[in-house]
């Protein structure tokens, strides 16, 4: 798991630790000491650590003018013992959103799975975001599975064309444009 590294082709036009809003601000990253691991397998240092023991962050872009975020993630989503997700929305979320952000797009090809609790934190963030929307981005089948099985599906926008989107040959400002076009045309249906 060391060798994976977050999507790095953006960094020029944005790095989290170099926005003065961001909950990463200010954070310096090493090439070479590995402090953070997930189950005893080390992650690579420029992944970011929110208050879970074994779900890991960057925040690849956030364009404040139009209100959305990219956040990829590594590791497991465990709501079920560490309440991941209450991490991410106190420590990361309620940043963005003080911020204008509104729309996300969460990419999940590195989550390995998926263990819910209930859905409060996740219906929460939904009314959060008021006109925009979350989206899900290339998760596994067993995460969206149980996404599915215990009803955060109705927070989510995932399936179709999300589930196997070739996101990293856009811009940033693309990818927003493009998901936010086929949220809209699922919404008007």
């Amino acid at each position: 798991m060391h060798h994976i590294e977050p999507f790095f082709r953006w960094v020029d036009e944005y790095s989290a630790c170099a926005d003065e809003y961001s909950p990463f601000y200010g954070r310096a990253y090493s090439e070479f000491q590995y402090t953070h691991s997930i189950y005893n397998y080390l992650i690579h240092p420029q992944w970011d650590e929110f208050g879970s023991e074994t779900l890991f962050i960057k925040i690849l872009y956030v364009d404040y003018h139009d209100g959305f975020a990219v956040l990829e993630f590594i590791g497991e989503w465990n709501d079920a013992v560490n309440n991941d997700v209450m991490q991410l929305k106190s420590e990361v979320l309620e940043v963005l959103l003080r911020n204008g952000i509104q729309r996300f797009l969460l990419l999940g090809e590195h989550v390995l799975n998926f263990h819910p609790s209930d859905d409060c934190y996740y219906e929460d963030w939904f009314q959060d975001v008021d006109d925009g929307w979350i989206v899900a981005i290339n998760f596994r089948d067993t995460v969206r599975e149980e996404w599915s099985r215990c009803g955060i599906d109705q927070f989510l926008h995932y399936g179709g064309e999300l589930d196997d989107m070739p996101w990293q040959k856009y811009h940033p400002s693309e990818l927003f444009r493009y998901v936010d076009g086929l949220v809209s045309r699922r919404l008007s249906i």
